[in-house]
């Protein structure tokens, strides 16, 4: 489909680059809904913005102990309906509840998406940083999208930036003009790679791309926007801030056609892994 019939429509992003993320779960989950009521208050912004995006871990501090403490089951079936009123996760409690008081995505309250992240951060970079999330996490096993009123989103999380097969599954296969991706990049790789790796994916796949990190008093990376050309459309600095980004997808016909990669794949050279 064209993308200038599909009925798309510009909208506005909010990245909330949250700090404070404590050892006290609810404290955590109340910071987090003060900051998306905040966002949504659009201050500082001309304009509403339509979809509020956390980082990866908002709710919990990093490590296999937090995590195993704090964990939810959010049970969830894509293509059925999920009252998120009668959900046992306080995560997703609150979440629903912020979104419908601020009218923003979760869909007025209601979850349409859930995405695990498929890539576990298992590294060993001596002298700096060792982690194995395969110690403490099981890895998703699929791409995840949902449909907007202004364009279909992929999602992906953090360490899953690093696999370009995954971007373009959700961009080529799936029809995604936005990929949205938590995460919680150390300061070991972070300052080299979290803007290459973010700006590459929105050109090697013609979208917009988001990426969304705590502060960096959490040890972590910031928040960045790259657009299809691998322009940073806007970046956080190192403190708890919100930033917001116009969206406007029509844009990409004419980058797509401008230099139209998609049309000049040699898969007869090469694995179309977008299948």
């Amino acid at each position: 489909m064209s993308l200038a019939k599909s009925g798309l429509k510009p909208f506005t992003l909010a990245f909330v680059q949250l700090g404070q993320i404590g050892a006290n779960k609810t404290e955590n989950l109340k910071h987090a809904r003060e900051m998306i009521l905040k966002a949504a208050s659009s201050q500082g912004h001309s304009k509403k913005p339509d979809l509020v995006v956390l980082p990866e871990y908002f709710n919990t501090p990093y490590g296999d102990v937090s995590l195993s403490d704090f964990a939810e089951e959010v049970v969830f079936e894509p293509g059925k309906p999920y009252d998120a009123t009668t959900s046992k996760s306080q995560t997703v409690n609150m979440l629903a509840s912020a979104a419908k008081e601020t009218g923003t995505w979760l869909i007025g309250g209601e979850l349409v998406a859930k995405h695990r992240k498929v890539h576990l951060f298992d590294v060993d970079i001596p002298g700096k940083i060792t982690v194995k999330e395969s110690a403490f996490l099981n890895p998703g096993a699929a791409t995840s999208f949902f449909d907007t009123e202004f364009a279909r989103i992929g999602l992906g999380v953090c360490y899953d930036v690093r696999f370009p097969e995954l971007a373009m599954i959700s961009a080529r296969r799936g029809g995604c003009q936005v990929l949205i991706y938590p995460g919680a990049f150390t300061m070991a790789t972070g300052p080299l790679h979290w803007e290459l790796l973010q700006r590459s994916r929105a050109v090697d796949n013609q979208v917009f791309m988001g990426m969304c990190s705590p502060a960096r008093n959490t040890k972590a990376t910031l928040v960045a926007v790259s657009e299809y050309r691998g322009k940073v459309l806007v970046e956080a600095g190192d403190s708890e801030e919100i930033v917001y980004v116009d969206i406007d997808p029509e844009v990409l016909e004419s980058a797509r056609s401008g230099i139209p990669v998609t049309t000049q794949r040699r898969f007869d050279v090469y694995t179309n892994v977008a299948e």
